[in-house]
């Protein structure tokens, strides 16, 4: 069996590996995967999940279990953990474990910057993130690596908070400012949602002609960033249909709506849909965050670590 500890996949993952795999994981999605419904629960501790998304393609089989433990704040350690496994396509047998917590971090930012890389303006220029936890500088890292980002402004309900994700996008070399709401997303080339929400964050008359959004935080069943009026003047675009429309953030769209609206962001990668079409559309982007996702990122690691010579056999 190939095993691959925190420490390894932390030096190996990089945003250029990050959006390489997901955009073959998001093409394989469109493609020949399957997805399996996603089993979320519960820990002892108090306000503790856990979920477990699996899938397979023709090359790969498995499953990621993710896990948040919000008291490990107060022991000074990650809330969010994140571990890949992939079986043997032949025998079912595992094959291999990669432990990818903060793995998990550039996968889901690599997401919207595939996304933003087909859908954004090439001239967008400011980019404004609602949202100020762990996920938030990952996605504006990802963003502004796919787009000449001048300026990034940050929304959140603790000043304090927003202020620390400016100095630490500083620190990265982007210059960013906090923003209210409604003054950041009027200014907005490219709105990112990353939160835990249950209800909308914006208003719709918010966002101008010829935005993207990329609504990343929807990934259980109640959870809402978007307010559904953008839906009916909007091109829709998802990670995996079905599983946007139940625990995504279409899974608040109108049902009469939902089959004819979604394209999968795969599509598009592969020639067979169209992404943006002119300037003035305003483009949204769903990731419900897919397993096929985490098996091909869990595969490009693998095949790095083999490739740098590390010793992955146990």
């Amino acid at each position: 069996m190939k095993y691959i500890n925190e420490a390894l996949s932390s030096q190996l993952i990089t945003p250029e590996l990050a959006f390489n795999a997901i955009s073959a994981a998001l093409i394989a999605a469109s493609e020949q995967a399957q997805l399996f419904p996603v089993v979320i629960a519960e820990g002892h501790s108090e306000n503790s999940i856990f979920s477990l998304k699996s899938a397979n393609t023709a090359q790969l089989v498995g499953w990621k279990t993710g896990s948040y433990w919000p008291a490990n704040t107060a022991k000074n350690i990650p809330c969010h953990a994140s571990t890949i496994f992939l079986l043997d396509p032949a025998t079912g047998h595992l094959d291999a474990v990669i432990e990818g917590s903060t793995v998990n971090a550039y996968r889901t930012a690599a997401a919207d910057a595939v996304a933003v890389s087909q859908l954004a303006r090439e001239d967008a220029r400011c980019l404004t993130i609602l949202g100020t936890g762990h996920q938030a500088f990952y996605e504006c890292i990802a963003v502004c690596l796919v787009r000449d980002i001048h300026t990034v402004l940050v929304v959140g309900r603790n000043d304090d908070k927003a202020q620390a994700l400016v100095n630490k996008l500083a620190d990265a070399g982007i210059h960013a400012q906090v923003k209210a709401a409604e003054q950041a997303c009027r200014a907005a080339d490219i709105i990112i949602t990353a939160t835990t929400a249950s209800e909308p964050l914006f208003s719709a008359d918010w966002v101008k002609a010829g935005t993207h959004i990329s609504a990343m935080g929807a990934d259980s069943k109640g959870k809402q960033e978007l307010p559904t009026a953008l839906f009916d003047h909007a091109d829709l675009f998802c990670d995996f249909t079905s599983q946007s429309v139940v625990i995504g953030e279409y899974q608040h769209i109108h049902k009469n709506t939902q089959a004819d609206k979604l394209t999968m962001m795969g599509e598009v990668l592969s020639g067979r849909a169209q992404g943006r079409k002119n300037r003035t559309d305003i483009t949204i982007f769903d990731s419900s965050g897919i397993a096929v996702q985490d098996l091909f990122i869990g595969q490009y690691l693998l095949e790095a670590a083999i490739g740098a010579g590390h010793s992955i056999k146990c």
